[in-house]
């Protein structure tokens, strides 16, 4: 199949890129490599994918309408999946204008492409950011979801919408999930793992809010990548409910998957992981809640499950300890090592 995916520098993005080339399918990455965090990094993901034949790239915004509509053309996507937006929940409090652009415009662009050339699935992230601060746990899809706390959440969840929209005034099959604290190998250096890590390995403090009392779905990557994989296939049909147990009449075709490890862990614990593999002790700056944060994140994966078969089983331990190898192998090769 013809893959095209979008934030195929990304964290997320490589890693599903690498798994579908190494399924033999043809992909199409599209990337702005925006500054948001360490363009090396984006840059040593795409010379990775560069590697295989199979795939090739495209530089380009999103809200970039002719650049974006040049590149899906050329892809001539069987399958779409949208992985790129502008992240970060406490940068959106910083510079909200560029969610506005990427997530909402950018989103918008990517649909109207869709619905000239539609493919056989569109599928696009969304993030557990939408439910809030919930006290209904563990999250499930049909959960309310319409009061975010950040402007992160809230072009999160009208990407949703529009994607409800379109799915169902276009009769295009499209697939919203939902991610939870993904991290792993390559990730993302404004995350906390990865912060963390890094600040640990180096011995300065790590800044561990609401004094560490916090639930987290860490999700591990691999375990994200083959849940996408197999949700490619499973396709929604027009008048199927959005999600198990909506009571809603039946539309579509559309819907709305968790992907999550469905087990939280407590921060103090992952942090004790990152201490256990490292060797290392951490300097903690404990410290109260964060604007825009959450105490609790918590999937319910039942959905994902019944359509896939599988649920995401990787530990922290096992993650942590992958984390940590990749980390120390990527500065010895990069000839950053201490």
């Amino acid at each position: 199949m013809r893959f095209l995916v979008t934030g195929s520098a990304g964290f997320i993005g490589f890693h599903l890129c690498k798994r579908l080339l190494a399924d033999g399918h043809l992909v199409d990455g599209y990337d702005a490599m925006t500054p948001y965090y360490d363009i090396a990094l984006k840059e040593r993901r795409l010379a990775l994918l560069a590697r295989t034949n199979g795939f090739r790239n495209t530089v380009g915004q999103l809200e970039n309408m002719a650049a974006l509509e040049a590149a899906y053309q050329a892809a001539a996507p069987d399958v779409v999946v949208h992985l790129a937006a502008q992240a970060g929940v406490r940068y959106s409090l910083e510079n909200p204008r560029a969610y506005i652009e990427s997530n909402l415009v950018g989103a918008f662009n990517l649909m109207e492409c869709a619905r000239a050339a539609p493919p056989r699935h569109l599928l696009m992230a969304s993030t557990s950011s939408v439910y809030g601060v919930s006290a209904q746990t563990p999250f499930y899809e049909t959960n309310v979801t319409d009061r975010p706390i950040t402007l992160y959440a809230a072009t999160k969840k009208s990407t949703e919408l529009m994607g409800h929209s379109y799915a169902h005034l276009w009769r295009l099959p499209t697939t919203m999930f939902r991610f939870f604290t993904v991290y792993g190998p390559w990730g993302r250096p404004d995350m906390a793992p990865l912060k963390f890590l890094e600040a640990i390995e180096e011995g300065r403090a790590i800044d561990v809010y609401n004094h560490g009392d916090m639930l987290r779905d860490f999700t591990y990557i691999d375990d994200l990548v083959e849940a996408i994989v197999r949700l490619v296939d499973c396709v929604p049909s027009a008048g199927e409910p959005a999600c198990a147990g909506d009571t809603l009449s039946p539309d579509g075709p559309f819907r709305v998957v968790n992907i999550g490890r469905g087990a939280p862990a407590h921060l103090m614990d992952f942090i004790a992981e990152l201490e256990r593999a490292t060797g290392r002790t951490a300097i903690r700056n404990y410290l109260p809640m964060q604007q825009g944060d959450v105490p609790v994140t918590f999937a319910n994966c039942d959905l994902l499950e019944s359509l896939t078969g599988y649920r995401p089983s990787t530990g922290i331990a096992d993650g942590v300890a992958a984390l940590v190898k990749w980390r120390r192998d990527y500065l010895a090769s990069s000839g950053l090592a201490g």
